[in-house]
C-alpha cells in the first residue's frame, strides 16, 4: 500500500483520477438536491404583501374633497360676518350699519348692498326678526334670491355643431386654465372637443394650451406667436367641422379692457366666425378674477359692449377671496354665472349654485359661530 501511494504521483495519476471523480460525483449528487430547497425558500420570504397593502393607500389615496363651506371658511366676508354675529348683537340700526360696512368691504357693491340693507331695515322695523339669528337667516335668503336669476348652467346645443365657445378676459384671470378644465368637463360628458390657440400675443399662451390639449388628448389648432388671432380661430372652426367635433373652445389674448385696439380685434373675431357660421360664437364666456373686486364690474361693462358677453366664469374664489363681487355682478348685469373656480384641478371648476355658495359664505345661524 505504501508503494502504491508513492507511485501515484508519478505514473498512476490517471487511475487515481478515475477513482477520485466517483467520490465528488456522489457528493455533487447529494449537494444538488439540497440546493433547490434553498432556492425555493428564498422566493418565499419576498411576498411582503402586508407592506404593499399599507404602502399603496399611503401613495394612491385621493385627497379628501373639500366642500364649498370649507373652501370659503377663510374668505373675508365669511370672517367678518362671523365676527359680527358671534357677539349675538342687539337688533338695531347700528347692527345694520356694521353689516353694511362688511358687505361693501367684501365687494358686494353699492347697489346690491344698498338694496339688501334697505330691505332688512324695513323688516326689522316691522319686528319680523326675533333676534340677530333671524336677521342672519333673512340676509341669507335675500342673497340667495339675488343670485337665483343668474344661476343658468351652460348647456351645449346639439343642433349647433360645433358649438363655438369664445373665452375672453384680461391678463392673469386664469382664462387658458379655464379652457383646459372646460375641455375635460365636456369630455366626461362624451363630447368631442377642439381647442383654438387664439391668444397669439402672449409667448407662452400657445404652449400652455397645447399642454392642456396633450393632457386631455384634445386636438389644438395653433399658429406661431404674433399670428392673426381671428385667422387662427377661423382655421380651428374649419378643422372642428371636418372632424365633426361637438365643441370648439377658442382662447383669446388676455387684453386689458382699456385697450380699444385689442377690444376691436374681438369684434373682428366675431365677424370672421360669422363667415362660416352666422350664429357663432354661440357662447362668449368672460372669465373674471374673483379677487379683483369692483374692477370686475368695469371689465364686464367693457367686454359686453365690445363683443356681447353671454356668460361669466368667476375664478380664484378659494382661499381668502372676498367673493362678494358675484353679488355685484348679478345686481348690475344679470348675466348668467356659468361656473366658479375653486382651485387648481379640473374638478374645481364647478357649476354655479346660489344656495351652496351663500351657505359657504355665511353661517346658517349665530349658534354655529361659537
Amino acid at each position: 500500500m505504501l508503494k502504491f501511494w508513492k507511485k501515484k504521483p508519478a505514473g498512476e495519476t490517471p487511475a487515481v483520477a478515475a477513482e477520485a471523480p466517483l467520490v465528488p460525483l456522489q457528493a455533487v449528487v447529494e449537494v444538488t438536491p439540497a440546493v433547490p430547497p434553498v432556492e425555493q425558500a428564498v422566493p418565499a420570504p419576498p411576498p411582503p404583501v402586508a407592506e404593499s397593502a399599507f404602502a399603496v393607500p399611503a401613495t394612491t389615496a385621493p385627497r379628501p374633497k373639500r366642500n364649498w363651506r370649507e373652501r370659503f371658511a377663510g374668505s373675508i366676508l365669511n370672517r367678518d360676518v362671523r365676527t359680527l354675529f358671534s357677539r349675538n348683537p342687539q337688533l338695531d340700526d347700528e347692527l345694520l350699519d356694521q353689516l353694511e360696512t362688511i358687505l361693501l368691504s367684501a365687494d358686494v357693491g353699492v347697489a346690491a348692498t344698498g338694496a339688501l340693507i334697505e330691505s332688512l331695515r324695513k323688516r326689522m322695523h316691522l319686528r319680523q326678526f326675533a333676534d340677530s339669528a333671524a336677521l342672519l337667516a333673512a340676509l341669507r335668503g335675500e342673497l340667495v334670491a339675488l343670485l337665483e336669476p343668474v344661476s343658468i348652467p351652460l348647456r351645449i346645443d346639439a343642433q349647433q355643431r360645433p358649438f363655438v365657445i369664445l373665452t375672453v378676459g384680461v391678463n392673469g384671470v386664469g382664462k387658458t386654465t379655464t379652457i383646459g378644465k372646460l375641455a375635460r368637463r365636456f369630455q366626461t360628458q362624451g363630447l368631442d372637443v377642439v381647442l383654438a390657440a387664439g391668444d397669439t400675443f402672449r409667448a407662452a399662451a400657445v404652449e400652455q394650451l397645447k399642454s392642456w390639449g396633450e393632457r386631455n388628448r384634445v386636438p389644438v389648432v395653433a399658429q406661431g406667436t404674433g399670428a392673426d388671432s381671428a385667422s387662427v380661430i377661423f382655421d380651428a372652426l374649419q378643422s372642428a367641422r371636418s372632424k365633426s367635433a361637438d365643441v370648439l373652445i377658442a382662447d383669446t389674448a388676455g387684453r386689458l379692457h382699456t385697450q380699444s385696439g385689442l377690444m376691436d380685434e374681438l369684434a373682428k373675431v366675431r365677424r370672421v366666425l360669422a363667415k362660416l357660421d352666422a350664429a357663432a360664437p354661440h357662447e362668449v364666456l368672460l372669465v373674471i378674477d374673483g379677487t379683483t373686486g369692483q374692477n370686475a364690474v368695469n371689465q364686464v361693462r367693457q367686454f359686453r359692449a365690445a363683443i356681447g358677453v353671454t356668460g361669466l366664469v368667476v375664478t380664484k374664489l378659494d382661499g381668502t377671496a372676498k367673493g362678494g363681487v358675484v353679488f355685484a355682478l348679478a345686481k348690475e348685469f344679470g348675466l348668467p354665472i356659468r361656473f366658479i373656480g375653486l382651485g387648481e384641478t379640473a374638478e374645481d371648476l364647478q357649476e354655479f349654485a346660489p344656495a351652496p355658495f351663500v351657505d359657504a359664505l355665511l353661517p346658517t345661524d349665530v349658534g354655529a359661530l361659537g
